[in-house]
């Protein structure tokens, strides 16, 4: 079947929005839309018309967004184990949460983003796409390839872990009362700051966090100690060597 190119531009809002989810990166979410568009153009073959173009493209970026995360080898656990640990977890009938707290983070955006970039790929993607996307359980199923049961799963799954992960901040965070600026949010910035591409207001904004918060410092002087580490690299007294100088000297002349 034929792929029509006006479906594929009509599926990129959507497309996009759901890489951006995934990743809370906007070069990254662009990268990942350019990646499938790219591959379906190279194999439009393959689309047999099956599934709505939606489907088949979200499944492409999902499938490349799940093997960047294991390449980067950011994956300590395996997310069948995490998931095997939530449900023990919640079949305790002795375990709970404070459910105002939870509710409370859930309806601050940044703090539900962070919580969601901490569930395993998988789970997170289902999640994003049953409660942000507005996808069926069946579509999930299409677009991750598994069955409408294991999409269910996911998505029951993926839920619980968002609510331990909502539970679970307030503990790791409780320090940080009233520290200026949310900890991605500086750390974000920080290599912006070492360049001096921000604004002043930025820059103090920065300061103030950094001089609070009790995580965020020892980061940032890695990241000063790497650059300086890296410009001690650069040898000043290097020179060509006179045997590659001719040749590129004829390169350019065309001798």
């Amino acid at each position: 079947m034929a792929l029509d190119t006006d479906d594929l531009m009509a599926a990129t809002p959507r497309l996009y929005g759901y890489a951006l989810s995934l990743t809370r990166d906007h070069d990254l979410a662009e990268d990942l839309v350019q990646d499938t568009m790219v591959k379906a153009l190279e194999h439009g073959e393959s689309f047999r018309g099956d599934s709505s173009v939606q489907t088949w493209l979200h499944r492409i970026l999902h499938h490349r967004y799940v093997d960047l995360v294991r390449a980067g080898g950011a994956i300590s656990a395996s997310p069948e184990d995490v998931a095997e640990l939530v449900d023990l977890r919640w079949r305790d009938g002795a375990y709970t949460v404070d459910g105002e707290q939870v509710v409370l983070r859930a309806e601050r955006d940044d703090e539900l983003r962070d919580a969601l970039a901490h569930l395993p790929v998988t789970y997170r993607s289902a999640v994003i796409l049953h409660d942000v996307e507005d996808w069926t359980a069946a579509g999930i199923a299409e677009i991750h390839e598994i069955s409408l049961a294991a999409a269910k799963q996911r998505i029951r799954r993926g839920r619980m872990m968002l609510v331990d992960e909502l539970a679970a901040h307030a503990e790791r965070h409780a320090d940080l009362k009233g520290v200026p600026m949310r900890c991605w949010a500086a750390r974000e910035r920080v290599s912006d700051y070492l360049d001096g591409d921000l604004s002043q207001p930025e820059r103090t904004a920065l300061e103030r966090h950094l001089g609070d918060c009790p995580t965020c410092p020892p980061l940032f002087a890695g990241l000063v100690g790497v650059r300086d580490g890296l410009g001690r690299l650069r040898d000043p007294d290097s020179v060509i060597a006179p045997e590659l100088a001719e040749r590129l000297r004829a390169l350019r002349t065309g001798v």
